[in-house]
């Protein structure tokens, strides 16, 4: 069963260890949601809306996060796996200790403000 939740409001909602393998999720407003530990794998969060979701440990191995705005979500502990992050909006965003990141992933977001990184990419991004 896929589950289709398209240009849902889920504003502050608790989605704590949700499962969402797959899901369409497009364009979904997840502002100040609580996503810990949330399974993304697969899931389509094309242009969804994450401002300042906290998504400690979720796994987003393989999701489209295509033109996302993640300003100020957290990614701690979060795989991020061959995740697409393209065009994404990544402002004040928490990236330390985000797990599988790649300096190629980053390469291809639209906005890499402010962000906290782990010590391995701040080098290499500089030199861009």
């Amino acid at each position: 069963m896929e589950i289709n939740l398209r240009e849902a409001k889920l504003i502050t909602t608790n989605l704590d260890g949700a499962n969402l393998i797959e899901a369409n999720v497009e364009m979904v407003i997840f502002r100040l949601a609580k996503l810990h530990l949330a399974n993304f794998k697969e899931a389509n969060l094309q242009g969804a809306n994450l401002q300042e979701a906290e998504l400690y440990g979720a796994d987003l191995q393989g999701a489209n996060l295509q033109g996302a705005n993640l300003y100020g979500a957290d990614f701690q502990e979060a795989n991020l796996k061959e995740a697409n992050l393209e065009g994404a909006y990544l402002v004040v965003t928490n990236l330390e200790g985000a797990q599988n990141l790649s300096l190629f992933q980053l390469s291809k977001v639209r906005t890499l403000s402010n962000a906290k990184l782990d010590n391995e990419f701040l080098i290499p991004l500089k030199e861009k």
